[in-house]
């Protein structure tokens, strides 16, 4: 009988680490939350404060870890990674653009109309 080349390995190590990874950084997510630091939120980078930017930035890195790890993207062919990946930076990229634009958007009709934020 022929053995497969890719033998079956246990990945609970592997769990484990990324698991302590994505840890600590929701950690440090939950923590910048909280104590919300002056120079994080009252700078700016690209119309949104830099605290959301780091959210923005711990959470993509979150979403890679989880996609590389679980979903056993580091096996696959680069072909199909870069189509996950690609898609991905694209969408993500979309979604941060039409928040920035339509935030601001409705952000200016509030702060210039005669009504009023009522939230």
């Amino acid at each position: 009988m022929a053995h497969d080349n890719h033998a079956h390995e246990s990945h609970t190590k592997k769990i484990w680490i990324v698991f302590g990874i994505l840890s600590i950084v929701t950690i440090v997510e939950v923590y910048l939350g909280i104590i919300k630091p002056a120079a994080l939120v009252m700078n700016d980078l690209l119309g949104m404060n830099l605290l959301n930017w780091i959210f923005i930035i711990l959470t993509l890195y979150k979403a890679y870890k989880i996609t590389w790890a679980f979903m056993h993207m580091d096996g696959e062919k680069a072909s199909l990674r870069w189509a996950v990946v690609g898609t991905t930076v694209f969408l993500v990229l979309y979604l941060i653009f039409i928040l920035l634009v339509e935030g601001n958007y409705v952000y200016e009709v509030f702060r210039d109309s005669t009504i009023k934020w009522n939230f």
